[in-house]
């Protein structure tokens, strides 16, 4: 057009520019009666200025307020109404009668001109097209990062404006025992960072040739609990002491009698206590404390700030305020005033922010930290720092009230939103809260499917000796899942239990996978198979069954998650004959606690006025999600506790296992 000396025509700009002239003439663009009263009165015309195209609505140059996303947003909402149409056909139409012009748009050949001399029709493939709008998106910093921290992977999700990963990077790591600690140095979190964030990079530059410059917003999450004492000088007082460290019994049993409330040996204040408590050196210099999310937020925006779901992990949330709980910090002052430390609790530890709460930029130094290379621009909204649990329970869209998910893999945990506080402190639950502040219940049990999945292993090799070499594991676990349910309701007097380590549910530091029946039980591949499914979730069920029984919890939905629920409607059947609870699984799984923290920072820029995560999540990410909900059968729920029943008895069994194996 402009070698030409054409006008170049932007229908979609048109259409943006009606959408403007509604929003900011007070229309609801949802109303079509008030739409199409107001056509009659819009005059779009299109002018060039310097080589740029700029749009006049009535007379006044709109060309910058119309590529706000609140206008396209409606642009999409009006462009469906007939009158809306016809008053852009007229438009175009006239535009082309007093210009010579190339227009482009849908239907500009077959409908707005027919008759023009020269026409062209332009396809593409559905994958050519995502990826051009991709690139788009990444060109002008419209995407969201999130980089999670696990235990042996750390990993980057980038995603578009419809909340889908279009991009992802990782970097493997593991942990190291120095001194009897389990650790990771602050080179090895600095290297994963950066290793992580270039792996990004590349995947970025292979799939959309473009450089990763900004972002719309940016969060990191990472493992909960653990220990990060800083001094005066934010100098690391002594090796991370990461959740895996079993060091602070001691502290746990004291802080828990002492706030009647459930410490865990892994809470980031079990660890400080401890220390006190060892009498060690490092503790009267401590000015700062804070989780490894809390950490890398810190280091790249200058706030010492954490997330109300990590920060549920150092120190117990009052969830009226939700900030940490002032009569219990006042307790631990006063059971720690005869050291005469030069801090207070409170004055050490990181503010509590919830989803959603302004958490700081990506600084200049951030910006380096992160990306070395300078390419990366600093000033990027960064959401509240979070938890791996939290982010799951995002990810998941369990962070409702009465909602919660079950993680079932090597090991099992279940998360459940509370209404209210339970009546006492259980030692087999441990009390968390959603990035929003809601309390949780989680039960984690260290056994899962290790067990199952080795009898499944041994089938295999049976198969082989039969000369079935390509052994397919998706069909046999289908198989042998699915016959589970031909299996009696109560395993036919079958018993297993899965303990390849120790179950503090169940009172065991030691575990010994075992197999138990009795001479008149009814044995055979079907109740085989649904034992080792059943007790898969045993523990579980022994928690579960406080939060349900005795504090009498009510659960509308769960969401089912991991390998266990990997063969359709097995697994999903079973979790929910023994948590007598409906349970959802979807059928395509999330890209995990990376996406999660990225759905909070884009929950960060995008939330509108009084939006809760809940809303969020339930309308703006998983409204069109596909899964399959599953409500429990009551022969199932029976058989369960029957079965259970078995479990508590054969328990003795187990112990006498570990004692003399």
């Amino acid at each position: 057009a402009k070698k030409l000396n054409y006008v170049y025509v932007d229908t979609g700009a048109m259409f943006r520019t009606m959408a403007y002239y509604f929003l900011t003439n007070g229309i609801d663009t949802t109303d079509e009666n008030a739409v199409n009263e107001k056509c009659q009165a819009i005059d779009i015309t299109i002018q060039y200025e310097n080589g740029e195209q700029h749009i006049f609505l009535n007379g006044a140059d709109v060309s910058k307020e119309i590529r706000k996303e609140e206008v396209g947003k409606n642009a999409s909402v009006v462009a469906k109404y007939p009158k809306v149409r016809e008053k852009l056909l007229e438009l175009q139409r006239n535009l082309a009668a007093a210009n010579d012009v190339i227009m482009d748009g849908r239907d500009i050949g077959t409908v707005v001109l027919p008759n023009a001399e020269c026409k062209i029709y332009l396809t593409a493939s559905s994958f050519v097209r995502a990826n051009r709008r991709y690139k788009e998106l990444i060109e002008k910093g419209k995407t969201v990062l999130g980089i999670e921290f696990g235990s042996t992977r750390i990993k980057a999700v980038l995603i578009d404006e419809d909340k889908s990963p279009i991009a992802s990077g990782s970097y493997d790591w593991e942990n190291q025992l120095v001194d009897n600690i389990w650790t990771y140095s602050m080179e090895k979190i600095q290297n994963g960072l950066q290793g992580c964030y270039q792996d990004l990079v590349k995947d970025v530059e292979a799939k959309y040739n473009v450089k990763l410059t900004k972002f719309a917003a940016l969060g990191v999450s990472a493992m909960m609990h653990g220990y990060l004492a800083f001094d005066e000088n934010d100098e690391l007082l002594v090796p991370f002491r990461t959740w895996r460290n079993t060091i602070t019994e001691e502290a746990s049993e004291k802080l828990t009698e002492l706030f009647s409330y459930h410490i865990p040996q892994r809470w980031s204040i079990a660890h400080l206590y401890q220390a006190i408590l060892n009498g060690e050196e490092h503790v009267k210099d401590v000015r700062y404390i804070t989780t490894l999310a809390g950490y890398i937020h810190w280091k790249l925006t200058g706030k010492k700030v954490l997330g109300n779901g990590d920060a549920a992990g150092m120190f117990p949330i009052d969830i009226a305020t939700k900030k940490f709980n002032e009569k219990m910090m006042d307790q631990f002052d006063e059971l720690t005033a005869e050291k005469n430390f030069p801090w207070k609790i409170r004055e050490i530890l990181p503010e509590v922010l919830v989803a959603g709460e302004d958490a700081g930029v990506l600084t200049e130094e951030g910006a380096k930290l992160l990306d070395p290379t300078g390419t990366l621009q600093s000033q990027i909204p960064m959401c509240p720092p979070e938890g791996d649990a939290g982010t799951g329970m995002v990810a998941t869209n369990s962070v409702a009230v009465r909602t919660g998910n079950v993680s079932a893999g090597t090991s099992v945990f279940a998360m459940a939103v509370l209404e209210k506080d339970l009546t006492k402190p259980y030692e087999e639950i441990d009390l968390v809260t959603t990035p929003a502040g809601d309390l949780v219940a989680m039960v984690h049990c260290n056994n899962c499917t290790s067990d199952l999945n080795a009898w499944v292993n041994l089938f295999k090799e049976f198969a082989q000796n039969f000369g079935v070499e390509d052994v397919d594991m998706d069909q046999l676990y289908g198989t042998l899942y699915n016959k589970a349910l031909e299996g009696d309701k109560d395993c036919g007097g079958l018993l297993a239990y899965n303990y390849f380590s120790g179950e503090h549910i169940t009172g065991f530091e030691e575990g010994r996978p075992l197999f138990v029946r009795k001479p008149d039980s009814n044995f055979n591949l079907a109740n085989f198979m649904r034992v080792h499914l059943y007790t898969s979730l045993g523990a579980l069920k022994t928690g579960m069954n406080i939060l349900l029984k005795k504090e009498h919890v009510a659960l509308d939905r769960m969401m089912g998650h991991g390998g266990l629920f990997k063969t359709k409607g097995v697994g999903q059947r079973i979790l929910a004959g023994a948590i007598d609870t409906p349970v959802y699984v979807m059928e395509t799984a999330g890209e995990g606690g990376a996406w999660g923290i990225a759905l909070l920072a884009d929950y960060l820029i995008k939330k509108e006025d009084k939006e809760s995560l809940t809303d969020y999540l339930e309308n703006k990410v998983f409204h069109d999600a596909v899964g399959t909900g599953m409500d429990p059968v009551a022969e199932d729920v029976e058989g369960y506790e029957k079965f259970m029943e078995t479990y508590a008895k054969g328990l003795a069994i187990e112990k006498a296992a570990v004692e003399n194996l």
